[in-house]
């Protein structure tokens, strides 16, 4: 039995999936505009968990993770996402790229940091640029249906029409209307509607055509619409941050439920913010860690998933170097145990301790709601037992215990070491990538030299490039 506290209930329940043996899980990926900070990382992390556990029971899962690359606006959080400039139109101003260079490149980041955590890739990353026509044919259901109406080339949801909303975040419009930070947009009905597409004005780099205008799909819609594309109608998991409840899921099942009829998500998780320091991550404070910071520290990326699985999901963290420290001791002690079992030259037979009572109780912990504090405390005392077992030369089960191991590591997403390549890198090799592109072939060579005076190595391939630390 798999338990998971559900968002939408406000209680913990059986998991039982719409199709069974199959698992339809979602994901709210990056907006691909900056460099994902521990924050979001721990919440990748714990969607991966909730997987390796489905999966470890047996289940089929289809892990779906989006790429936000238009849309999302800065002032996200007010005005229902229809304020703002577009958070990557504002970065490659910055910058003086492209908005589909800073996407691409973020992008990378994003994967390669997600490899060096060890996350298992998602079936597909669909990129919203790349399913307008299904945003747009949504938003016309939704119109068609009565949900949405359209004035001066924007179109927005009704939120009136869908009488359980709030029915996620408790932000009923009842408990909106209190309190409302929101100035009136000229072509809402009510202030709390929300933007399915707008009309791009003149300086808007990205736009598409649409029965409206030409213009660009609102935040929500996307997610919507990708997310059907390929889940369908109903999704059994869908996860994100506890910032992703409102405004972002609620509109989610609105607009989804709303075009369908049916239910939209059946099981909502979400992962609590992390603190540093017992402060609130910000820029103006420097308290924004990426895993670059992490590794300059000298901690690795295992380092930093053994201190994220050291905390539920579902209380604030308290992200400190010396929880880190503490959470590199116990990953070194797991690893350790491990090299002792594979140079343990006695007992290998099928007898002695095996381990199997503490693989029970690591599977019965995550299990219940991704208890993984408690799933690890129970490793670390198979761990201090098995050395013991060792210093009196007791008769253990080596491969037993290795495969134990090996079952728990899969669950908590342990893996050994990897290079997680600089950012520095990255952009070199992306801007080589693009004189290639343009057989710019002298500047291409140069880079290449770049790259490699920096202790890295660069092989083309067909989908693009790979770099390896030479």
């Amino acid at each position: 039995m798999i338990t998971f506290y559900n968002t939408l209930s406000k209680k913990k329940e059986e998991f039982h999936p719409l199709y069974a043996g199959k698992v339809g899980m979602y994901v709210c990926g990056p907006t691909v505009y900056g460099y994902i900070h521990i924050g979001n990382i721990r919440a990748y992390v714990f969607a991966d968990t909730a997987r390796r556990v489905l999966e470890d029971a047996g289940y089929e899962v289809r892990f779906i993770k989006n790429i936000t690359d238009v849309g999302h606006l800065t002032a996200d959080d007010i005005n229902q996402g229809d304020s703002g400039e577009d958070k990557i139109e504002k970065k490659a101003r910055e910058e003086k790229k492209t908005p589909a260079e800073i996407a691409l490149f973020f992008e990378n980041y994003f994967h390669q940091t997600e490899k060096a955590m060890n996350i298992l890739p998602a079936h597909y990353f669909p990129r919203a640029t790349a399913h307008i026509k299904q945003m747009i044919k949504l938003i016309e259901d939704l119109i068609a249906k009565g949900h949405a109406y359209e004035k001066n080339g924007n179109v927005f949801l009704d939120v009136t029409t869908f009488p359980d909303y709030g029915k996620l975040s408790g932000n009923t419009l009842e408990n909106l209307k209190v309190g409302a930070r929101l100035e009136k947009h000229p072509d809402k009905k009510h202030p709390w509607d929300f933007a399915l597409w707008l009309k791009a004005p003149a300086s808007h780099l990205m736009r598409w055509p649409s029965p409206w205008s030409e213009g660009y799909p609102g935040w929500h819609i996307e997610c919507s619409a990708m997310s059907m594309e390929y889940l369908g109608d109903t999704l059994d998991i869908h996860t994100g941050g506890e910032d992703n409840i409102f405004p972002h899921h609620e509109a989610e099942i609105a607009q989804s439920e709303g075009a369908s009829g049916k239910p939209f998500v059946r099981y909502f998780l979400h992962t609590r913010h992390i603190l540093v320091n017992g402060e609130k991550m910000s820029k103006s404070k420097g308290n924004v860690y990426t895993l670059e910071n992490i590794l300059e520290r000298g901690f690795s990326p295992m380092d930093l998933r053994m201190l994220l699985i050291g905390s539920h999901y579902r209380n604030q963290m308290n992200f400190t170097w010396e929880a880190l420290e503490q959470a590199k001791k116990n990953k070194e002690t797991l690893s350790s145990v491990i090299e002792r079992l594979e140079s343990y030259n006695e007992s290998i037979g099928n007898s002695g301790f095996d381990g199997n009572e503490y693989l029970t109780r690591v599977r019965k912990a995550m299990r219940d709601d991704l208890n993984t504090p408690e799933a690890l405390t129970a490793t670390l005392e198979l761990a201090k037992k098995v050395n013991i077992s060792l210093d009196e030369k007791a008769t253990v089960n080596r491969e037993a215990l290795k495969a134990v191991f090996e079952k728990i590591f899969f669950l908590f997403g342990f893996a050994p070491e990897t290079e997680i390549i600089p950012a520095d890198i990255n952009e070199l090799a992306q801007k080589r990538e693009e004189a290639r592109k343009t057989k710019s072939f002298a500047e291409s060579d140069r880079l290449r030299s770049l790259i490699e005076e920096k202790g890295w190595k660069i092989e083309d391939v067909a989908s693009g490039y790979n770099l390896k630390k030479s």
